[in-house]
């Protein structure tokens, strides 16, 4: 028995199917043994997509993902992804490799203080000192990641933990059993064989266990009614639902019966998008904040009042139900007048068994589904306006009429993806991911792989930022030599447009805003892809419908979409 097959032993046990990696001599053992144990191991080209890639998996199966690199520069490589997935709080476990146990802080090859670096940005770290501490280490990393809130977990694990205990000895056999030995040296030989007893030596027989079962808080009854009673009293209700209670995919029909239940408008964000099909009767999509602001009662559903409730400013003028695993969260800014510190999913559903018929609400109704009409008139106003190559309104616009009934939609970029936020739909539960409150560029190409296979028969859309395309083109060599059929659109307007639009006219330079209408498709292209070019508006459906064609023909495939400027989103930086 070796450290890497007792990683590989717990990680099947918790229910892992994919282990992302970028393959370094310190893990190697951990890849092999989770190979022969039947977890696909994905290899990427660069560690922090194979963390994005642990992230979205997790997202989208309900387990743990797992990504494991190499010590030094593969843990520090890994670090923005692991806070991206800590903002986020979506749990995963970061297995980082390290050197021997006796070469610690002597200069051998990639050693740092791994966790001083990281543990600020996880909830829970270990260091196991000895082989019997392995396993007990991972099984409570699982633990520790899907408990209370969500969020990444890292454990280290030295190189002389994971090899076979021969290889291990063989490594110091030169100096243990070097002949005519000074003083100096046997007594280093004592020491190392000391050391390896202590690090071999077994306690008792190793038990693996079955995943530990962690029920999330129970909310207070008393909250809950008072929360309802606000809810059947609004004349002028809403929800805003958010990432936070889709943490059970297994179970989200009893969530949609709830809402359904309920029966206030709602707004969806982050993972929750495609909560409600588009068309649902609930689903509310444009003008946001104008209908925060004249609502009487808001439910905050795992959303707290950050930059994207403008610090709370949009409901200062209503009663707001407040409920959230995170306590810091549920206090930020705004405090609510009812706060529920407790899992949205459950209080929701609580909420929906004990609601009464809904009062129709008519008036309130009417109002902000006209303004969903109106804002959609707007849009494809918009879209009918002559720009360079495409226009970007009608590319996404005709991104929304290719997408199939199962089509999973992963944002990755700033004013182009953002574009693609308010004009494609995702028709079910879990068929969006973005990068969550951090708002980070780079999560495409790991998010796009794992995706892919976490669902083998579903359409997975890429939508990149030209900018954003940069941080990780090359994943589509990973998504090729794997079999991935991903479809990527490139929204190419050669520039960093949110910055640019609004720094130009405010200070009055572009100054390192400004790329190329690069030929992105040709990179996909030398990475063993699929490479489409899209410049011509006639040819948007005809392109699009191709690469759906290839990606279902198991091919990835980048569309390099050339698209002109629009004025859609002028006004809307945040900071």
């Amino acid at each position: 028995m070796n450290g890497g097959r007792r990683v590989a032993e717990a990680l099947k046990a918790q229910g892992v199917s994919h282990l992302f990696t970028l393959v370094g001599g310190h893990i190697s053992p951990i890849l092999v043994e989770a190979k022969r144990l039947g977890i696909r191991v994905v290899d990427t080209r660069h560690e922090v997509n194979a963390v994005f890639a642990a992230d979205a998996m997790s997202r989208l199966s309900g387990v743990p993902g797992v990504a494991a690199v190499t010590a030094g520069p593969g843990v520090s490589n890994a670090l923005t992804a692991v806070k991206n997935a800590q903002l986020a709080q979506s749990p995963l476990v970061l297995i980082g490799g390290a050197t021997a146990t006796m070469l610690r802080g002597r200069g051998s090859l990639q050693d740092i203080d791994q966790m001083s670096l990281i543990e600020p940005h996880v909830k829970w770290a270990a260091r196991p000192n000895t082989l019997r501490e392995v396993l007990p280490a991972i099984e409570r990393a699982f633990e520790e990641a899907k408990s209370g809130v969500p969020g990444p977990v890292f454990v280290e694990l030295a190189v002389d933990l994971l090899y076979p205990e021969e290889i291990v000895r063989e490594w110091y056999k030169k100096t243990t059993e070097k002949d005519n030995k000074k003083l100096t040296e046997h007594a280093l030989s004592l020491y190392i064989r000391g050391h390896l007893r202590y690090l071999f030596t077994e306690i008792q027989e190793p038990v693996i266990h079955a995943p530990k079962v962690i029920e999330p808080p129970e909310p207070d009854n008393a909250d809950v009614r008072s929360a309802l009673k606000l809810l059947e009293k609004a004349e002028r209700p809403l929800m805003i639902i958010g990432s936070q209670a889709i943490l059970r995919p297994s179970r989200l029909p009893e969530l949609i019966e709830a809402i359904e239940k309920i029966g206030a408008p709602v707004y969806l964000s982050g993972m929750a998008r495609g909560l409600l099909p588009p068309g649902h009767r609930l689903l509310m999509r444009h003008k946001r904040r104008n209908a925060l602001k004249e609502a009487d009662v808001v439910l905050l559903a795992g959303v707290p009042c950050d930059f994207r409730l403008d610090y709370g400013s949009h409901v200062s003028r209503c009663k707001v139900v407040g409920v959230n695993l995170s306590e810091e969260d549920l206090q930020k800014n705004r405090k609510p007048d009812v706060g529920i510190l407790a899992d949205p999913f459950g209080v929701l559903v609580t909420l929906g068994r004990n609601s009464g018929p809904a009062p129709e609400r008519v008036g309130w109704f009417e109002t902000l589904v006209a303004r969903d009409k109106e804002r959609e008139a707007e849009i494809d106003k918009m879209a009918e306006e002559e720009t360079e190559y495409l226009n970007p309104v009608a590319l996404c616009r005709a991104i929304n009429r290719h997408l199939s009934d199962d089509a999973l939609l992963i944002g990755d970029g700033g004013d182009f993806v953002a574009t693609v936020s308010y004009t494609a739909q995702p028709r079910k539960p879990l068929s969006w991911l973005d990068p969550g409150v951090f708002g980070t560029l780079g999560v495409g190409g790991g998010f796009a792989l794992a995706a892919k296979l976490a669902r083998p028969k579903s359409d997975v859309w890429l939508l990149y930022g030209d900018g954003a395309a940069g941080f990780s083109i090359m994943e589509f060599d990973s998504m090729a030599r794997h079999g991935l059929g991903v479809i990527a659109v490139v929204g190419n307007d050669a520039c960093w447009s949110q910055i640019e639009r609004d720094q130009t006219p405010t200070l009055g330079d572009d100054v390192a805003c400004r790329l190329t209408y690069m030929d992105y498709h040709k990179v996909a292209e030398g990475c063993g892809a699929k490479g489409l070019l899209l410049d011509d508006p006639a040819k948007t459906d005809e392109v699009l419908a191709k690469a759906v064609e290839l990606s279902r023909a198991g091919h990835p495939v980048l569309v390099n979409a050339l698209i002109g400027r629009s004025d859609f989103r002028k006004g809307s930086i945040s900071i």
